[in-house]
């Protein structure tokens, strides 16, 4: 094989492994610990000086949380994995603390409780709870987690239902109860070819039970 298609690829995942890295704002010194090598034997993988085996590559496909084959495909690491961020961005965070405390004040109103019992539970001054609920001030998060916790209401509940992160954090949930199912079920989902099946089942799901008993009967009728 010709030595200079080699030194090609040694340098195309060498950039690679340096775009995953700074994707997943990863230090050097991060990525040399987790496959247990000096930080200066993992920069030359970056550089195209070296390069790391199949399975360094799987250890650092799962700790910079990109697929595997990103390592050998011609797709861009950034762009696949650069998020939708809103562009005024100080606006967008103005917005979510009014939020917050807007749901502040919805909690603690339904569970029936005043400014001052609230207060007196957390150990908050009132009227810095006061600025927290009209938006005055932002809430830092021990102090939410306090206020939480006193309301018995979960930290979730405070959580963004839309954007990004609220995205993510619901693909994360499915992705784990995906891993969860059995594995036939897992390898039945996977193929293309089980698609309609999934969808039949999807529309039999949204039928009420009346409907539900109707179908069966008439399969039931079709069957004998």
């Amino acid at each position: 094989m010709d030595n200079r298609l080699i030194l090609i690829r040694r340098k195309k995942l060498g950039a690679i492994l340096y775009d995953s890295r700074r994707s997943s704002c990863r230090s050097l010194e991060d990525c040399a610990r987790i496959l247990e090598i000096s930080p200066e034997e993992y920069s030359q993988f970056e550089r195209g000086e070296g390069s790391p085996t199949l399975p360094q590559l799987e250890l650092l496909s799962l700790y910079l949380n990109v697929p595997i084959d990103v390592f050998w495909d011609n797709r861009p690491v950034s762009a696949e994995r650069q998020e939708t961020l809103p562009e005024n961005v100080s606006t967008a965070l103005k917005l979510r603390n009014r939020i917050i405390a807007a749901s502040l004040r919805l909690f603690r109103q339904k569970k029936g409780i005043s400014t001052g019992e609230l207060a007196q539970k957390t150990g908050i001054e009132e009227d810095v709870l006061l600025a927290y609920e009209n938006g005055a001030r932002e809430i830092p998060l021990p102090e939410l987690e306090t206020f939480a916790e006193a309301l018995e209401v979960p930290l979730s509940q405070f959580l963004d239902e839309k954007g990004p992160i609220a995205k993510r954090r619901l693909q994360r949930q499915w992705a784990e109860q995906f891993e969860n199912l059995p594995e036939e079920m897992q390898q039945f989902i996977a193929q293309p070819v089980n698609r309609p099946y999934l969808e039949l089942a999807m529309r039999l799901s949204e039928l009420d039970a009346n409907r539900l008993r109707l179908i069966a009967e008439s399969l039931l009728e079709i069957t004998y």
